[in-house]
């Protein structure tokens, strides 16, 4: 079977990491977004597509079906981000810009605790949600979601993840911080969509 061209349409380095190591095996041939010259040498700039979905599969297929459309290639998207209950599931789709600028990890770890600590409360009850979709370049597409459940407390502990990583813990006590990748991996809302992608790939014949 050939090598299968598939875009990841995200620059973030977490997320390609966590997509390469979920589809070690297959047939397949992932190309982040930053890479994108490597195959398509003449395709200049693209802008970001507008995330305006009121859920994270609706923003992960704005994306997929963008860059499928931009570069022709299949392209696969993820939106993810966390829903904290004491917060009516905020910052949800708004996840990666809750403190107003994208990507801010310490400012927008800084305001989740702050807005937890308004509702008089320290450690509450989230979860984090992953929506992915692959866009062929055959016109079909497959979606998948996983979640992973846990709480948020303000001490931050942890080396190793992004985002809301390391205020994020597990049942067993540890943040997701303190897991290794390939821990990460088995157990994150990513990595249980992945999975589920992973095995609609290869029942699909597509890898």
């Amino acid at each position: 079977m050939d090598e299968k061209i598939i875009l990841i349409a995200t620059s973030n380095a977490g997320k390609v990491r966590e997509m390469e190591k979920a589809f070690e095996g297959l047939p397949v041939r992932l190309v982040a977004l930053s890479n994108l010259h490597e195959i398509l040498p003449k395709a200049g700039e693209i802008e970001e597509p507008i995330e305006d979905g009121a859920t994270f599969m609706e923003n992960a297929r704005i994306k997929a079906r963008y860059y499928r459309e931009k570069t022709g290639l299949s392209a696969l998207a993820d939106d993810s981000g966390l829903a904290v209950e004491v917060l009516d599931g905020a910052p949800g789709v708004y996840s990666a810009r809750y403190a107003g600028v994208h990507g801010d990890d310490a400012a927008n770890n800084a305001k989740l605790i702050a807005d937890i600590r308004a509702r008089g409360t320290e450690n509450a009850v989230a979860a984090y949600h992953c929506a992915l979709v692959l866009a062929l370049d055959d016109g079909r597409e497959l979606s998948a979601e996983g979640t992973c459940a846990g709480f948020i407390r303000p001490e931050a502990r942890g080396t190793e993840g992004f985002g809301y990583d390391p205020h994020f813990y597990r049942a067993d006590g540890r943040a997701m911080a303190e897991l290794s990748r390939e821990e990460k991996h088995e157990v994150s809302h990513r990595g249980v969509a992945l999975k589920v992608m992973k095995a609609k790939l290869i029942e699909g014949g597509i890898a």
